[in-house]
C-alpha cells in the first residue's frame, strides 16, 4: 500500500488502523540537537482526541504518545523519530453486523476494489483515527517553526451548516467546543451539531487556517507552488472535500478590479500588497502576508439514520450505523489542518534552505577554481619574467604559503 509518506526533506510515514493495537508515525529529516517539548506535543494531541464534548464522538482515547526513538534527554538525535499512540477504547463488535455491507459515503467500496481486503472495524486505515499521527508529527514541526522561524498557526471552525462565523476573536476559539471564533454564533453552531446528533444525522462545515510569520519567497513554480503543496497536504485529510486560498471560490463572480492585490509603500518603507485577496500567495510564491486557507469538510458518513444500500453480493440492506461517531468533524479537524500546514511549511523551508546551500557551495567551488587559475597565470608570468623569477607552481605556492597539490586538484591536474 503506497501513499503513506509525506514530504521531501522533512518526511513522515504514518501507520496503524483504527482498531489495531497502535497507530504511529516515523519522522525523518530532523537534524540533531533540536529541543522537543513532549508536553506541548501531548497538548496538540489532546486538542484532537475524541470524547471532549457533546459535539464529538464519545469514544474515550487518551491519545498518550509514546516516544520510541529519535529523542535523547529532550533533544533530537538526528535519527528517525518514532511516536506510537495506543488504541484503548475500540468496540469492534459494533461493526460485526455490517462487515459485508457497503456503507454509504465510506471508503469500504473503493478499498475493496483496489486491495481486495478492507478492515471494516472502525474503517481501518481509512478512519479519521489516522489523523492523530499527523497531529503528533505536526506538533514536532510546529515547535521547530515557531522557535526557529517565528511561524505560527491559527485554526478555527468558520462554518457549520448554514451558520457562519463573521468575527474572528482568536482568544475565544479554544473556549468553546466547536472551536468557533465568533462569540455571537458559537452557541448556534453547537446547537446545530447536537440537533443533528439527536436526529441520527451529521453536518458538514468549513475549517479555516491562518499561517502567521511566513517570509516572502516560499514556493517553487510551477508544480510545487506553495498553494498547490498546501492543497495536496490538506486534501489528504479524509473528511476534506474542498480547498480554497484567499478569496477562493468567491472570485468566480468578482471583477479583477475588486480582487487584484495592489501594491503600496508601507510605513516601514517596504513595498507590499495593500490587500490580501490572494491569501498570501502570488504566482505560487508567498508574499510575506498572512496565508489564509479554508477547507470544506463533509458530514461524517457514519449516521444512525436509516439508509438503503447493498451488501457484497448486491442484496439490498437497510443500514443504521451504531457505535460512536462524530456528528460534525470540524472541531477535531482544526488541529489536524494546522498540523498538515506545519508539515508542508517546514518541508518547503528545508528544501529552500538546501537549494540555497547548494548555490552557495557552487559559488565557493567557482571561487576556488578562479583562485587556482590566477595562481597558474601568476606562475607562468614569473617564469616569463626572467631567470631570477620562480619558474614553477610549487615554488610560487611555497612563497605564498599555499598547497600546490590543492591548486592542481582544483584545476583537474593542470600544472605550472
Amino acid at each position: 500500500m503506497a501513499g503513506n509518506t509525506h514530504g521531501s526533506l522533512f518526511k513522515i510515514m504514518t501507520f496503524g488502523e483504527s482498531h489495531g493495537p497502535f497507530i504511529g508515525v516515523v519522522i525523518d529529516g530532523l537534524r540533531p540537537g533540536i529541543p522537543i517539548d513532549a508536553d506541548q506535543l501531548q497538548a496538540e494531541l489532546t486538542r484532537r482526541r475524541p470524547g471532549q464534548s457533546a459535539v464529538t464522538t464519545p469514544r474515550q482515547e487518551k491519545d498518550q504518545a509514546q516516544i520510541v526513538s529519535g529523542i535523547f534527554e529532550g533533544k533530537t538525535t538526528g535519527t528517525p523519530l518514532c511516536l506510537i499512540i495506543p488504541n484503548e477504547d475500540q468496540r469492534s463488535k459494533d461493526y460485526s453486523t455490517i462487515k459485508d455491507v457497503f456503507r454509504p459515503g465510506h471508503a469500504s467500496f473503493t478499498y475493496l476494489k483496489k486491495y481486495g481486503v478492507f478492515d471494516y472495524r472502525g474503517g481501518g486505515r481509512a478512519s479519521g483515527r489516522e489523523t492523530a499521527t499527523r497531529v503528533a508529527a505536526g506538533a514536532v514541526a510546529r515547535q521547530v517553526l515557531e522557535r526557529e522561524y517565528g511561524i505560527t498557526f491559527t485554526g478555527f471552525t468558520r462554518q457549520v451548516g448554514d451558520v457562519v462565523a463573521d468575527a474572528v476573536v482568536p482568544d475565544f476559539i479554544e473556549t468553546n467546543p466547536v472551536r468557533c471564533p465568533d462569540p455571537a454564533v458559537a452557541e448556534r453552531m453547537e446547537r446545530l451539531i447536537t440537533d443533528m446528533a439527536d436526529a441520527g444525522d451529521s453536518i458538514g462545515g468549513v475549517v479555516e487556517v491562518r499561517i502567521h510569520g511566513l517570509p516572502a519567497g516560499l514556493g517553487d513554480p510551477v508544480f510545487e507552488k506553495l498553494d498547490a503543496e498546501l492543497a495536496h497536504g490538506l486534501m489528504s485529510i479524509g473528511a476534506v472535500k474542498g480547498f480554497e486560498i484567499g478569496d477562493g471560490f468567491a472570485v468566480a463572480n468578482q471583477r479583477g478590479s475588486a480582487t487584484n492585490d495592489v501594491f503600496h509603500m508601507d510605513d516601514a518603507g517596504a513595498i507590499v500588497p495593500k490587500t490580501n485577496h490572494s491569501g498570501g500567495v502570488l504566482g505560487g510564491i508567498s508574499t510575506g502576508q498572512e496565508v489564509v486557507v479554508r477547507l470544506a469538510v463533509k458530514p461524517p458518513s457514519s449516521i444512525r439514520a436509516e439508509q438503503v444500500t447493498v451488501d457484497r453480493e448486491g442484496n439490498p440492506f437497510t443500514l443504521s450505523i451504531g457505535g460512536r461517531h462524530d456528528p460534525c468533524i470540524c472541531p477535531r479537524v482544526v488541529p489536524v489542518a494546522e498540523a498538515m500546514c506545519a508539515l508542508v511549511i517546514l518541508d518547503l523551508l528545508l528544501v529552500q534552505a538546501a537549494i540555497a546551500a547548494e548555490a552557495q557551495s557552487d559559488r565557493g567551488r567557482e571561487l576556488a577554481r578562479t583562485d587556482a587559475q590566477l595562481l597558474l597565470l601568476l606562475a607562468r608570468r614569473r617564469a616569463l619574467g626572467g631567470a631570477d623569477s620562480p619558474l614553477d607552481l610549487d615554488t610560487l605556492c611555497a612563497e605564498l604559503g599555499l598547497e600546490a597539490a590543492w591548486v592542481r586538484a582544483v584545476m583537474g591536474g593542470e600544472g605550472a
